[in-house]
C-alpha cells in the first residue's frame, strides 16, 4: 500500500511538512509505503476549462507540476494533502493544482482513500480543512477522520511539534488511514449501478 503526502505549502520543510511527516512516520510503522510530494513555489497556471483533459485524462497544460502529481495520485491507495492556511483557505496554489488534477482525472482517483490536513496560526482551520475536503467527497472516495478535526497550529517554524494534541491527531489519523487501507483490500466497494445523471438549474 501506498500514501501520497501532498505538502500544498510553498515551503518545503516548514510546518505543514512536519506535520505530513508525523503521519508518514506512522503510516510507515504498519509497513505503508509514503511519499511526500511537495508543490514547491513555482508559478502555477488554473484551470482554463478548455476540456482537453476530457480526453487525455490530464491536464493539456504540460509546463508546471500538475501532470507529475496526477500521476502520482493515480499509482497511490491513498491521498492525504496538507496546506497552510491563507486567509482561512488553502494556499491558492494548491487550489490551483487540485481544480485541474481532479477535474482531468477525477474518474482515476474515484474510491481511493483521502485526508486533509491543515496548519494555521491561529483561525481558519474549519474553513480551509472544508475547501480541502469538498476535493474528496465529490469524487466518492472515502474521507479518513482523526480524533479531532485535522489541524494543528503554529506560525514560527517547527512550533507545530509544540502542539501535542494536534500531533496525536496527526497520529491517530495515519491509524484510521490504515484501517480504512485495509479495509477497501480486504472487501473492496462497491460502486451504483446506474448511468452517472447531470441536472442543471436552468432550463
Amino acid at each position: 500500500m501506498k500514501v501520497l503526502l501532498i505538502n500544498g505549502s510553498p515551503k518545503p520543510d516548514g510546518n505543514t511538512y512536519l506535520s505530513l511527516n508525523e503521519i508518514a512516520l506512522m503510516l510507515n510503522r504498519f509497513d505503508v509505503e509514503t511519499e511526500i510530494f511537495h508543490i514547491g513555489n513555482q508559478m502555477i497556471r488554473g484551470c482554463i476549462a478548455c476540456k482537453k483533459c476530457n480526453e487525455l485524462k490530464h491536464c493539456f497544460f504540460n509546463d508546471d507540476i500538475c501532470n507529475k502529481m496526477i500521476e502520482k495520485m493515480v499509482n497511490s491507495d491513498g491521498i492525504i494533502i496538507g496546506s497552510p492556511v491563507y486567509y482561512a483557505g488553502p494556499n491558492g496554489a494548491l487550489c490551483a493544482l487540485l481544480d485541474r488534477a481532479f477535474y482531468s482525472a477525477g474518474s482515476l482517483l474515484k474510491h481511493k482513500i483521502g485526508a486533509s490536513v491543515v496548519v494555521c496560526r491561529r483561525g481558519g482551520a474549519s474553513a480551509a480543512f472544508d475547501r480541502l475536503n469538498k476535493y474528496f467527497t465529490i469524487n466518492e472516495m472515502p474521507v479518513v477522520s482523526s480524533q479531532y478535526w485535522n489541524s494543528v497550529h503554529g506560525r514560527l517554524k517547527g512550533e507545530v511539534l509544540e502542539d501535542e494534541e494536534g500531533m496525536q491527531t496527526m497520529r491517530t489519523l495515519a491509524v484510521n488511514m490504515v484501517n480504512m487501507l485495509d479495509l477497501k483490500n480486504k472487501d473492496g466497494f462497491i460502486t451504483l449501478d446506474e448511468e452517472r445523471i447531470s441536472t442543471n438549474f436552468i432550463r
